[in-house]
């Protein structure tokens, strides 16, 4: 699966270095692309990873992802 997430809290390099870490340590994770001027993270997985665990994990880090 791929999905590219809109992620209105990012601002900085540091942003998109934080939501990758954390993405990618979910299993199943494949690769995590974040764009500061877009606010937009493309994620591409497998399971056991899932979307709602995706959105999830970005709540809980404090990068809520919205509907774009």
């Amino acid at each position: 699966m791929k999905k590219t997430f809109f992620i209105p809290n990012i601002s900085c390099k540091h942003c998109i270095m934080t939501i990758t870490r954390e993405l990618e340590d979910l299993k199943g994770v494949d690769s995590v692309q974040g764009d500061i001027s877009s606010k937009h993270v493309e994620v591409t997985w497998v399971e056991p990873a899932t979307e709602a665990l995706i959105l999830e994990t970005l709540e809980e880090i404090g990068y809520p992802a919205e509907n774009a």
